[in-house]
């Protein structure tokens, strides 16, 4: 594994979980995520620690473009992962399907940044996958989704 990772015990997916016990043994195949909020966390970890492979395998084979290792790689050299929040996770219509929330922040290029999004996923064959999400737009005065419980304009949109 390479990558990001502030303190080298402690899980970037931000469950104050040494990686070794939280989402390392998912990205190295020895586990399965059981929901899709843990798919969640270790995809952001995969990210974090640059593990492209794992996103690649871990996105529903029909909504993943095939050249999406490529473009992984392309676009992450110069992006530093901040932290996740996972504002809410909930079922879908089935039990085969579900949706999370989430914030992440990071940096690309050293100019700071953010994702808001509604991720769906669905289980098959029992193994969670990512198939695609909704990006949000949070309003100036709504309660930051980072959840430093500031206003969206005083913390994250600077």
């Amino acid at each position: 594994m390479r990558g990001n990772i502030v303190h080298p015990d402690q899980c970037p997916c931000g469950s104050l979980t040494p990686l070794v016990q939280c989402c390392q043994p998912l990205i190295e195949g020895d586990y399965h995520a059981s929901t899709a909020e843990q798919l969640m966390r270790t995809r952001y970890t995969a990210y974090a620690l640059q593990c492209f492979p794992y996103i690649v395998k871990t996105w529903y084979s029909t909504s993943r473009d095939t050249n999406l290792l490529h473009l992984l790689e392309q676009d992450s050299a110069a992006t530093e992962w901040q932290g996740l929040t996972i504002v809410e996770a909930y079922p879908g219509r089935s039990a085969e399907e579900a949706y999370v929330t989430f914030f992440a922040r990071y940096t690309s290029h050293q100019q700071p940044a953010w994702i808001y999004e509604t991720s769906r996923f669905v289980r098959e064959n029992n193994h969670w996958y990512y198939i695609d999400g909704v990006h949000k737009i949070p309003g100036r005065n709504e309660t930051c989704p980072c959840g430093s419980q500031k206003k969206f304009k005083k913390c994250c949109a600077r």
